[in-house]
C-alpha cells in the first residue's frame, strides 16, 4: 500500500480512521478517477479488522468482471499471502476471513444471496447490479455494524440507483462521495487528454464529467462522414469478420469486415440490407445464405457474427458448413459504449458503398421516453449488426481497450 493518496482519498481514509463510514458507502463518479482503488483499500482494511469467523461476499455483473476489476487488483494490493481466491469456486481468503463472490447479471442473482449472514459487501459498478440484488444484500448485511463498500459510473437520473437510494441519501444510513479524473494525478496528462476525446455526448457527460443525465438525441453524435467514411482499398492483408442482424419482416442487415494486420483499426468494406417491407417480399433463410456468400466474394471469413435471436439462420448456416458462425454478445448498452468509443477514437471506417449503414447513423437515436437508457426500435438494424461487430470481435476477441475503468 506504498502509494500517494489524492487529497480525495485522504479525506476518505480519514474518515475511516475517525470511525465516519456509515453503513452504506459508495463511490461514484467518472472513469479512471482512483475510486476503484482506494474502495479497495478500504474494504481490505474493513475485512482485516472484523473479527475471525465473519462472512464477507464481493459482486459483480459477472464473475469474470469482478475478478478483472477488483480480485486481481486486491491480490496484487495486499499480496498473495493475504488473499488467496478461487473463481470457480466463488470463494477467497482475505485476512484469513472468507470472501464470497457472486455474479448479478439479471432478478435470479437475490436468490443465491439467500440466507446470507453477513459482516461486510463489496459491489463493482453498483448500476449494472439488479434492484431485486441489491435490496437482499442489503437484508443480508445483519451482522451488527456490516458496511457495503460499492463503487459506479453515473447513469440516467432515472435509475433505481438514483432514485431509490442516493435521492434519498440524507434519510439513510449513506456516504456518497464523487471522484472525478481531476481527482487521479497518477494518470499521464496525455492519456486523460485521450480519454476525454475518445468520449462525446452521453457518454462524456457520465464517464468524464461523472454527472447523472438522461440519454438524448443521435445515439452515435461523434459519427462524422468526413472522418469515418473512405473510400477503402482491399488488399488482402487481413482477418475478415461478417456481422449479422437477422430479419425477416424488418430489414436483414450484414456488414464485412476487415481488420487490417498491425492497422490497430477496422473498415467495413462492404454491406448487404435487404427491407422486405420495400422489397418484393420476404426472404427464406436459404436466400440469405446466398447474400451471405455473395457478400464473403471468397475471402477467408473468421466468423459469421450473428444476431444470437436468429436461430433458424444460425442452423442454416452451420448446416452448409462454409463459415464459422458465432452468436454475437448482445448486451446492447455495453456494445453502444464500445461502438462509440471506438467511433470517437477513430478506429472505425465505412466504404462509401455502405450507404445503408452511413444512413442510419444519421437517425439512430435514444428514446428519450423510457425510463431507463433504451434506443428507439427504428433505422437500428445496421446499427446492430456495427455493434455486434464492435463488441463481440474488436472488444472480446481482439481484446482492443476503449474505455477506462476504475
Amino acid at each position: 500500500m506504498n502509494r500517494i493518496y489524492s487529497e480525495k482519498q485522504r479525506a476518505l481514509l480519514r474518515l475511516w480512521q475517525q470511525g465516519g463510514l456509515r453503513r452504506i458507502n459508495i463511490l461514484e463518479g467518472s472513469v479512471r478517477s482512483g475510486k476503484t482503488w482506494i474502495s479497495l483499500v478500504l474494504w481490505a482494511f474493513w475485512v482485516a479488522t472484523q473479527p475471525p469467523g465473519e462472512s464477507f461476499l464481493m459482486a459483480a455483473k459477472t464473475l469474470s468482471s469482478l475478478r478483472r476489476n477488483c480480485l486481481d487488483p486486491l491480490q496484487t494490493l495486499v499480496g498473495a499471502g493475504k488473499f488467496t481466491y478461487s473463481v470457480s469456486k466463488k470463494e477467497g481468503r482475505l485476512f484469513g476471513r472468507t470472501v464470497y463472490f457472486e455474479g448479478a447479471s439479471d432478478a435470479r442473482a437475490q436468490g443465491k444471496i439467500r440466507g446470507m449472514t453477513l459482516a461486510g459487501a463489496y459491489c463493482d459498478e453498483l448500476t449494472l447490479l439488479t434492484e431485486e440484488f441489491f435490496a437482499m444484500l442489503l437484508s443480508r448485511l445483519s451482522v451488527p455494524g456490516a458496511k457495503l463498500f460499492a463503487t459506479t459510473n453515473p447513469d440516467s437520473p432515472n435509475h433505481w440507483l438514483m432514485e431509490k437510494y442516493l435521492s434519498r441519501r440524507a434519510a439513510l444510513d449513506m456516504l456518497v462521495m464523487r471522484f472525478t479524473i481531476e481527482d487521479n494525478f497518477a494518470l499521464d496528462p496525455d492519456y486523460v487528454e485521450s480519454l476525454k476525446r475518445e468520449y462525446t455526448g452521453v457518454f462524456y457527460d457520465r464517464f468524464i464529467r461523472g454527472e447523472w443525465v438522461v440519454a438524448q438525441g443521435l445515439v452515435y453524435p461523434m459519427f462524422d462522414a468526413h472522418k469515418h467514411v473512405i473510400t477503402a482499398a482491399d488488399n488482402g492483408a487481413g482477418d475478415y469478420y461478417i456481422s449479422v442482424d437477422y430479419g425477416t419482416a424488418n430489414p436483414c442487415s450484414m456488414g464485412l469486415w476487415c481488420v487490417p494486420r498491425g492497422g490497430g483499426y477496422a473498415v467495413r468494406l462492404s454491406e448487404y440490407y435487404y427491407d422486405s417491407r420495400k422489397r418484393t417480399g420476404q426472404k427464406t433463410d436459404e436466400e440469405y445464405y446466398a447474400e451471405l456468400v455473395r457478400l464473403a466474394g471468397g475471402r477467408v471469413i473468421q466468423s459469421v457474427i450473428a444476431d444470437p435471436s436468429a436461430a433458424s439462420f444460425i442452423a442454416t448456416i452451420r448446416r452448409h458448413g462454409g463459415f464459422r458462425v458465432k452468436k454475437a454478445d448482445n448486451a446492447v448498452l455495453d456494445g453502444i459504449r464500445v461502438t462509440a468509443s471506438l467511433l470517437a477514437a477513430g478506429k472505425l471506417r465505412f466504404d462509401e458503398s455502405c450507404t445503408d449503414c452511413i444512413r442510419e447513423f444519421g437517425l439512430y437515436s435514444w428514446d428519450e421516453k423510457a425510463a431507463d437508457d433504451r434506443v428507439l426500435k427504428e433505422s437500428d438494424h445496421a446499427m446492430d449488426d456495427v455493434r455486434y461487430f464492435c463488441q463481440t470481435v474488436l472488444r472480446r476477441e481482439f481484446k482492443w481497450d476503449v474505455w477506462g475503468v476504475g
